[in-house]
C-alpha cells in the first residue's frame, strides 16, 4: 500500500503518499485483483455444490428434477454475485480515479 511507517519514541507515525495519478492508477489494480479473487472463490463455491448435487443425485437422495432445479438456482445466484462484483469494482474504480 506504500505506507511508511515512522517512530520517533512516544507516537507512531503513518505517512501515506500522495495520491497522484500512478498511485490511483496502482491502487485500481489492486481493488480489480481483490474483485477477481472474489470471483474465483464464488466460482470454486458453485463448483463443489454442484459436485455435491451431482453425488446426490447419484445416490438417490434428490432426483433428476431436483438436481436439475438445484442447479439452475446455484448458477443464476452465482451470476448474480459476479454481477454485483462487477458493479461494485466499477465504483470503486471510479470513486479512485476521481480527483
Amino acid at each position: 500500500m506504500g505506507i511508511n511507517p515512522s517512530n520517533d519514541g512516544k507516537v507512531i507515525r503513518l505517512l501515506f503518499p500522495e495520491l497522484n495519478e500512478e498511485r490511483r492508477k496502482d491502487l485500481v489494480k489492486v481493488v480489480h485483483k481483490k474483485g477477481e479473487e472474489c470471483k474465483v472463490a464464488i466460482r470454486s463455491i458453485r463448483r463443489d455444490v454442484m459436485e455435491q448435487i451431482k453425488k446426490d443425485c447419484k445416490s438417490s437422495t434428490i432426483t433428476e428434477d431436483d438436481q436439475k432445479y438445484l442447479e439452475e438456482k446455484i448458477q443464476k445466484l452465482t451470476d448474480d454475485m459476479i454481477k454485483e462484483i462487477e458493479t461494485i469494482l466499477a465504483a470503486k474504480e471510479k470513486e479512485i480515479l476521481a480527483v
